[in-house]
């Protein structure tokens, strides 16, 4: 009976945190409300994941509940290559660092960087000839 899921987060700045998601991560925008002006919610989707990006302010003013405002309140992992070269190109192009690229479980290496608004990006691969934890 269900279908189509969607994970929403509340954001400040939903076109900010919209832009970081396309820009450096490869999403691609499938919806925005509004059409113009500042949004009140944002969908990306990449491969199989579809993301919202929900205004805090919309939220309360058209739903009539609090969000929550305390980062992070969310966390995206995403599989890549080489989490080296994407862990640094992010942190390049601004994102914060949350913990730097390491080893762990005996077989995956990753880092997080933090996206506009405090929440995190996982940054993971696969790692056959990593060491122990």
């Amino acid at each position: 009976m269900f279908r189509d899921p969607l994970i929403n987060v509340y954001v400040r700045d939903v076109d900010r945190v919209a832009r970081f998601y396309v820009d450096l991560l490869g999403f691609r925008e499938t919806f925005r409300t509004p059409a113009t002006g500042t949004p009140d919610h944002v969908e990306l989707r990449l491969e199989g994941l579809s993301l919202g990006f929900a205004s805090i302010d919309a939220a309360r003013r058209m739903h009539g509940f609090t969000a929550g405002t305390g980062a992070p309140r969310s966390e995206v992992a995403l599989w890549v290559d080489d989490v080296d070269a994407t862990f640094a190109h992010l942190v390049a192009s601004g994102a914060g660092i949350v913990s730097e690229p390491h080893a762990f479980l005996g077989r995956l290496r990753a880092g997080w960087v933090a996206e506009p608004e405090g929440n995190h990006v996982q940054i993971v691969m696969h790692w056959p000839g990593a060491p122990g934890e």
